[in-house]
């Protein structure tokens, strides 16, 4: 795996979790340690709840349960593509641009995260869409469905519970106290809420 995606251009990632060997998991794990923003779709079978949440805490955009309609992966792949695409082309349009909050730097365009401190972030492809989105929507009240049409458009699924797993990542990598959280604050019945004022550069 690791002499095709350093000898090729690599897109995205359609990753079986039931794999011979390595396990799929493994494999992810991998794969955010050494290719950050390479977006992945997991397939998972169904039921499988457990791997789905640990697969998403570990890095991937978006899953597919097994047995699936290989017209709605291939919608999943348009979209997460699409969603990718877009958030490398919009800063592009603007010129590039930064947005800042409580020290932190999201450059739109590199999809860089710097810390306060000037260390970089890796953030995956979901992580950086979502923290997009609010960054561009702060001190705002956004609805999971609504986190999910202004993240994934198209490929929402009503009430896909994975915006929690997602949210719930980016959390830790700003270092927002999953306990008590003060950046990104969970409304009850309302959604979230990403509380910090953001400066446009």
């Amino acid at each position: 795996m690791a002499r095709v995606l350093d000898e090729r251009r690599i897109d995205l990632v359609v990753l079986d979790l039931m794999l011979p060997g390595e396990d799929g998991l493994s494999l992810c794990r991998r794969l955010r340690e050494t290719r950050a923003g390479l977006p992945i779709i997991m397939l998972t079978a169904m039921g499988e709840d457990t791997d789905r949440i640990v697969g998403l805490e570990m890095g991937a955009d978006d899953y597919v349960a097994k047995p699936f309609n290989p017209r709605e992966l291939l919608a999943r792949i348009k979209a997460v593509l699409r969603r990718t695409q877009t958030a490398e082309e919009a800063p592009a349009k603007r010129g590039g641009a930064k947005a800042c909050f409580l020290g932190w730097t999201l450059d739109l365009a590199t999809r860089d995260l710097h810390s306060p401190d000037g260390v970089m972030v890796a953030l995956s492809a979901g992580e950086f869409g979502l923290l997009q989105v609010f960054v561009e929507h702060p001190r705002r009240v956004l609805s999971r469905d609504q986190l999910l049409d202004f993240a994934r458009g198209r490929s929402a699924v009503p009430f896909d519970r994975s915006i929690d797993i997602q949210v719930s990542r980016l959390r830790k990598r700003i270092g927002d106290d999953a306990r008590d959280p003060q950046i990104i604050k969970t409304v009850r019945g309302g959604g979230y809420l990403f509380t910090p004022e953001v400066e446009r550069s």
